[in-house]
């Protein structure tokens, strides 16, 4: 018999609830996915389908459109199919931390889950993001992130929370939490305070500080910030606007998008404009989705592979 491939773009909540109507002929057959809204243009799908390959095992991986109001049915509906794991990105990070069963260090300590393994139809979460992060930093850059001063550009979401943890724990120089919510950005600061405690540079700044979005209190932050971080969905729509602008970056920025897409964004059409090095979120989804692979399956990810198919 020949193998059937899944051909949609993406599967819905209502392809979930008649599930074997929606896909009882593919083969082999899908039991894994990411939920997103948007999720079209989610690489994960390529890069996980080629893992599964090279591992010779017989699944597929899909996209999933969950909106917001839908995700709590779409958990729901995973516990009797006989599903694997799902990844779950925009927006439902901090959402879904809410609605598992039992969640790890790294889930607990960020409040957000982007990688969920079903065990005895429970649902058990994990946040590959923060180390898949500092991976992609020392792969692109050259530079461990312990060895920087960051600035976080949408502390209050999913990413960013995870993001922020591991910036913590690695003990980085300095960190600048931005958030358009100052509260959220302020209550994160407090959580990570004792972890910037001890003295690390020498300069009139704090190690940790939670600050406005806006232009004036950015352009005093960057003069003592190393690398600048965008964690918040801007960049996924072309005419979305820049979440810094291009004059107040300075050419010894490092600028990492976790955005990526076919074209540059324009965070990093600014960063080249102002001569500095940037990257877009490519790497860190390999190496996040990688993580998300061993969790699944208790075996090393097949990372080549899985680079080979986003052309990074």
């Amino acid at each position: 018999m020949k193998k059937k491939e899944a051909t949609t773009e993406r599967y819905t909540l209502a392809d979930l609830e008649n599930w074997q109507e929606a896909t009882g002929d593919l083969d082999p057959p899908i039991r894994l996915g990411v939920f997103g809204d948007p999720v079209a243009h989610s690489l994960s799908p390529q890069m996980q389908n080629a893992a599964l390959k090279q591992c010779d095992i017989g699944i597929q991986y899909a996209r999933f459109h969950i909106r917001a109001k839908e995700l709590r049915s779409a958990l729901r509906f995973l516990r009797e199919l006989d599903f694997i794991g799902i990844n779950l990105t925009v927006p439902h990070k901090i959402a879904g931390f809410e609605q598992i069963d039992e969640a790890d260090d790294r889930a607990t300590r960020a409040g957000a889950v982007n990688t969920i393994r079903l065990y005895d139809k429970k649902l058990v979460g994990s946040n590959t993001d923060g180390e898949g992060f500092v991976q992609a930093i020392r792969g692109e850059f050259s530079v461990d992130v312990r060895d920087l001063r960051v600035m976080l550009i949408g502390a209050g979401g999913g990413t960013g929370h995870a993001i922020a943890w591991q910036c913590a724990l690695e003990n980085c120089e300095r960190l600048v939490l931005v958030n358009r919510t100052l509260e959220k950005a302020k209550a994160l600061a407090e959580r990570l305070r004792p972890f910037f405690a001890g003295p690390r540079v020498l300069g009139p700044v704090a190690r940790l500080q939670a600050v406005l979005w806006d232009e004036a209190t950015l352009r005093a932050q960057l003069a003592h910030v190393d690398l600048i971080v965008n964690a918040t969905p801007l960049g996924m729509n072309p005419s979305d606007p820049t979440p810094i602008p291009a004059r107040l970056l300075a050419p010894h920025h490092m600028v990492f998008d976790a955005v990526y897409g076919p074209s540059k964004t324009s965070l990093l059409r600014a960063a080249d404009e102002a001569g500095a090095r940037g990257a877009n979120g490519l790497s860190m989804l390999l190496h996040q989705g990688a993580l998300s692979f061993s969790i699944w399956f208790n075996q090393e990810a097949p990372i080549d592979a899985m680079r080979a198919a986003l052309v990074l």
